[in-house]
C-alpha cells in the first residue's frame, strides 16, 4: 500500500510557529513527536519517503500573481498569499529547522527543486523509484 500525506503534521510546526498560532512550548515539542511517530512506523516496516518541494521566492511571487491574473487559477488564491510572500524568509527558516529536526537516516528528507514542474516531477519520481527498488516488491 502507498499513502501520500500533503504537508500534514510538518505544517503544524512551521505555520503554527511562524504565525504564532500556538505558544512556543506547544509547537517546540512537535518535531520530536513527529520523529517518535515516524520511528514507530519505520520499526513496524513502513518505508517513509519525505519530499520537500522547494519553490524559490521569485517563483512563488510569479505563481501568486498568476492566481490573480489568470481566471483558471483564481480558485487557488488565498487572502493570506501576500502575507506569506512577505514572510518567505521566516517560513524558509522554520522549514529548515523542522526538516533538520525530522530528517533521520531511516526517514531522510529529499529537498526537491520545484520551480519547474517537469524538474520536480522527475526528481520525485526518481526518489520513489529508488525507494521501490530497495523494497523489491514481488507479485504474490
Amino acid at each position: 500500500m502507498i499513502g501520500i500525506f500533503n504537508r500534514s503534521h510538518y505544517e503544524d510546526v512551521v505555520t503554527v510557529s511562524v504565525l504564532g498560532l500556538a505558544p512556543e512550548e506547544v509547537w517546540r515539542q512537535r518535531p520530536q513527536r513527529i520523529v517518535d511517530f515516524e520511528r514507530l512506523l519505520n520499526d513496524e516496516g513502513t518505508t517513509l519517503v519525505k519530499c520537500f518541494l522547494h519553490v524559490s521566492v521569485e517563483e512563488q511571487r510569479e505563481r501568486f500573481a498568476e492566481r490573480l491574473s489568470d481566471p483558471t487559477k483564481r480558485w487557488k488564491h488565498n487572502s493570506k498569499d501576500e502575507e506569506t510572500s512577505r514572510r518567505f524568509g521566516e517560513f524558509m527558516d522554520a522549514y529548515g529547522e523542522c526538516l533538520a529536526a525530522t530528517s533521520k537516516e531511516w526517514a531522510p528528507w529529499y529537498v526537491i527543486p520545484a520551480d519547474r514542474n517537469w524538474v520536480r516531477n522527475l526528481a520525485v519520481a526518481t526518489v520513489l523509484v529508488e525507494a521501490l527498488r530497495r523494497l523489491d516488491p514481488q507479485f504474490p
